[in-house]
């Protein structure tokens, strides 16, 4: 009896959880974007990644929990030592990115690669020599990018 009244329960909870999150996206239209798309405005980055740097919103509001962003840099372009307090996922869908979590080895990440990264994890990046580097992100939470300066600085 009590392993069916904690079945019922999971269950209860996740048709909660489901009607939730069904009931905030059901009005929303299907959307399908490639990254040169005309349709897309793109904005610019916090300032200290560059000038060269460019976010185009796809879906959601920055500001708000659940947003997907394309990320655009040029060719030959190091993206500074950074953080997020959201997680990352990540496909990269033009050029070559290596990108290094503190603490880890540097990645190698070609187009149509899928990465993680994990939450307030630091990073840094650099878009390899050649096309524009485009990586479609996916935040959970609201989208926010901080520095992290180099102790001389």
């Amino acid at each position: 009896m009590v392993t069916s009244m904690r079945t019922v329960t999971a269950m209860l909870l996740v048709s909660a959880v489901t009607g939730l999150f069904s009931a905030a996206t059901a009005g929303e239209p299907a959307l399908a974007y490639k990254y040169d798309d005309k349709q897309l405005q793109w904005g610019p980055c916090p300032a200290f990644l560059g000038e060269g740097c460019g976010i185009a919103v796809l879906h959601g509001d920055p500001a708000t929990p659940r947003t997907d962003v394309f990320f655009k840099v040029p060719g030959d372009y190091k993206i500074p030592h950074h953080w997020h307090t959201s997680a990352e996922r990540m496909i990269l869908v033009s050029g070559n990115m290596t990108v290094q979590y503190d603490g880890q080895k540097p990645v190698l990440i070609e187009t149509g690669m899928y990465a993680f990264g994990p939450e307030k994890h630091p990073h840094v990046a650099y878009c390899e020599k050649g096309d524009p580097c485009v990586l479609f992100i996916a935040f959970n939470e609201p989208i926010d990018a901080f520095e992290i300066m180099k102790a001389s600085e």
